[in-house]
Parts: C-alpha cells; structure tokens; sequence
C-alpha cells in the first residue's frame, strides 16, 4: 500500500529529484513557462507555488528560504520584486498545466507549466525568440555567401597563377630550346673556319676580276682557231718566172 508516500520519485534518487525541482523552479520564474513531461510538470507545480507564497510574505526570513531553493539572488529578486506582487489578490493557483499531448519517440505525454497572469509576457517573449533567430538565419545566409563570393575569387586566382606559371614556363624552354639551337650554330660555323677549304669553295671564294680574266681567255682561244681556218691572203711574190731567167 502507498500510505503516506507523497512524494513522487521520477526515477531518481532524493539529490537528483532535488536538483531537477530546482532547476525547474528557476525556469519557470525566469521565462514564466517551461516545456517538461506531464509528471514532472505536476511535481514541480507544489514547489514553485510555494516559493511564490514566500514572496507574498517578502520578509528576510521568506527570502532565505527561497534563496535556499533557488541559489540565485536575481531570480530571488524577479520573484520578490516581480512575480508576487501580481498575485497579491489571489490566495493560490498560480500555475496552470497544459497537456501537449505524446512525445515522439517514447510517447511520454508532455505539458506545459506556466505563470498564470503573463500570457502577454510570454507571447513577447516567443516573439523576441522568433526575430533573434530570424537574424540569425539571415546572418548565417550573409556570411555563407560572403564565404562562397571569397572561395570563387580564391579559386579564381588559384587557376590564373597556373596559367599565368605555364606562359613563363613555355617561355624558358622556349629560351632552352634556342640556346642549344644557337650553341650548335656557332659550334658549326667555328668548325668550318678550322678545317680547310675545299677546292669548290676555293673557286667560289675566287674574286670577281679572276672570274672575269677566266671568262675572257677562253673568248680570245675561240677566236684563234677563226683565223686559223680563214684562207691566207695572197702575197706578191718578188720572184721572177723561171722562163724569164732561162732566157
């Protein structure tokens, strides 16, 4: 039988279930509602209206026992300062617990545990929430596309300064191929210098008047043989008939 075992367990041990009421109170006096499994919302429910019966109080003694709970002196004062005066006129009921329905995966039924009286607080809240991720959404867009805009010119570079390494690379051994072919050149005409001439070089290398002196010997030789062949002239012979003498 379950006489006289109020407190709920949650699986944990006493610390650990202690711990987890803490946190929770301090979660719901700081954002004025908490999204939990319907358990936990209904055994935190107990101990963050007692704290708010505390603040009702608001003396020094009333302090320390919710600093006890809370350890924190500014959720002491938000709920002191804050949250208490708003419930002056109510006597309890201070929370109010809203089931969400199963929760995927394990199916626990979830619930929400909020502050009765700052739905508008809340709503401000989730609106505040909503446009921080907005800008950071848009934030995020920015920087992927300045970080994109910075990759393409990088890449863009990369691929010129290879281009632009292989125009200077054709260029030296453009440079290397034409200093060999020179080299060889050079090489060849020293070797010509060094080694004798040849006889047709020789007659080439002839100037230009011996060529001409050549050219007009064999003319005068073909001449000779004209006259030669030409019938001699007839001569008037000094020489008396032999008739003549005889007599």
């Amino acid at each position: 039988m379950r006489h006289q075992n109020r407190v709920k367990k949650l699986g944990r041990t006493a610390a650990h279930r202690k711990a987890t009421f803490r946190n929770l109170a301090s979660a719901i006096i700081q954002h004025k509602q908490i999204k939990t499994t319907l358990a936990k919302a209904k055994a935190a429910r107990s101990v963050v209206e007692r704290l708010i019966t505390y603040g009702k109080q608001d003396t020094v003694a009333a302090r320390r026992l919710a600093f006890k709970v809370l350890q924190n002196h500014g959720l002491v004062q938000s709920l002191f300062n804050e949250i208490a005066p708003t419930f002056a006129d109510r006597s309890g009921g201070y929370t109010r617990i809203v089931r969400l329905g199963g929760r995927h995966g394990d199916g626990a039924e979830m619930a929400v545990l909020q502050l009765v009286g700052f739905e508008p607080m809340i709503i401000e809240e989730k609106k505040k929430s909503a446009a921080k991720k907005a800008k950071k959404k848009a934030d995020k867009k920015e920087r992927e596309a300045a970080e994109q805009v910075e990759a393409k010119e990088a890449a863009a570079e990369e691929t010129s300064e290879p281009a632009e390494e292989t125009e200077k690379s054709k260029g030296k051994k453009a440079k290397a191929k034409a200093k060999p072919a020179t080299e060889k050149t050079e090489k060849e005409a020293d070797k010509k210098k060094a080694e004798p001439k040849s006889k047709a070089e020789e007659k080439v290398e002839e100037t230009p008047a011996e060529t001409a002196k050549e050219t007009s010997e064999p003319a005068a030789e073909e001449a000779k043989p004209d006259e030669a062949d030409s019938p001699p002239a007839e001569t008037e012979s000094t020489e008396e008939p032999a008739s003549d003498k005889k007599e």
